[in-house]
């Protein structure tokens, strides 16, 4: 393929900012068509983002000749039959976190994948964003010494403000989120976990809806260990008081700590003979360095930068996570 030809399946407000813009100032990219059940809205957002067709039926967006890849964008209880019929079509696809609302629908996809002629990259695109990649390197280059543990603490309101805002809040409707707040929020890092620490071992955990406020668990706790016998422990509650909200990663080793936080913008690295912090001004288009990995992979230039079977991985630790057992 010279040129990926995007069609957006559910231009909705991820894609606004995020990523949609992306998709044109990518080499060899191109959005060319956009997708949403409202046409209205549908029709806006292609005359705002200057792309040449609207559709509100995502069949007729995979029959447009003029495109060869899909990225879906819409809640997760449609990631799976969509993205099914892209890849029967022979359309790439670039599908949104999580990537289903559960491992077995993950694997679903995979078989497809397996079966199919086309590619899939699923959107954990924190893999490409240079803050998380620096503290990639600084691991790399055993800046802490071994890392023993980490933990991660992700403390919000019941109305977090990481959170967009949507018409309906189906983020905590477990029937289209696949769960609550921590579906949405725990994917980008626990992806991180696996990217930093390789394959786990074994993992475990428990949630339970203390508010009551909605359908959705709002309270997550979880452990992982890694065959290289780093554990990892995780804390995410949405039912805290304003004031005592924290977005919070400490990676603990035998020479010092890397402290971040997922939805910010520094690092701080302390050591018994320096500490230093760097701040990072992110990409105004945050998925565009993602966009250009998966754009090479499609061209057969580079490596897939998300599989659908790392993100199998990170499913099963959801599940087990949040799912009675």
């Amino acid at each position: 393929m010279a040129t990926i030809n995007w069609g957006i399946i559910g231009c909705g407000n991820v894609t606004e900012v995020k990523s949609g813009p992306a998709f044109k100032k990518v080499a060899d990219s191109d959005l060319v068509a956009v997708m949403r059940r409202d046409a209205t809205k549908a029709a806006d957002y292609a005359a705002r983002h200057l792309v040449g067709k609207w559709y509100d039926d995502a069949d007729n967006l995979m029959d447009d000749a003029g495109v060869n890849a899909i990225y879906i964008a819409t809640p997760p209880s449609s990631h799976l039959t969509y993205a099914l019929a892209a890849l029967e079509k022979d359309l790439n696809v670039y599908v949104e976190k999580p990537v289903t609302r559960n491992a077995a629908e993950a694997r679903a996809i995979a078989e497809a994948v397996k079966k199919g002629n086309a590619k899939l990259t699923v959107a954990h695109y924190r893999r490409a964003v240079p803050m998380f990649l620096a503290v990639k390197e600084l691991l790399n280059k055993n800046k802490i010494g071994d890392v023993r543990t980490v933990q991660i603490r992700m403390w919000q309101s019941r109305k977090p403000n990481l959170i967009a805002d949507t018409e309906t809040n189906w983020r905590v409707n477990p029937e289209l989120s696949g769960g609550g707040y921590f579906h949405d929020l725990a994917p980008h890092q626990l992806d991180l976990m696996l990217y930093y620490f390789g394959e786990p071992e074994k993992y475990h955990g428990f949630s339970l809806n203390q508010s009551g406020a909605t359908p959705a668990d709002d309270h997550v706790c979880g452990q992982i260990l890694f065959k290289n016998n780093v554990v990892v422990n995780g804390s995410w509650c949405f039912n805290v008081a304003e004031n005592q909200t924290t977005d919070t990663c400490e990676i603990i080793g035998t020479n010092g700590k890397i402290t971040f936080p997922f939805f910010g913008n520094y690092i701080t690295w302390k050591t018994d003979t320096e500490e230093e912090t760097i701040t990072f001004q992110h990409p105004q288009h945050i998925q565009q360095p993602m966009i250009e990995k998966i754009v090479a992979y499609f061209k057969d230039e580079g490596p897939n930068p998300c599989s659908i079977d790392e993100a199998i991985t990170l499913m099963d630790i959801i599940d087990a996570f949040t799912i009675a057992n």
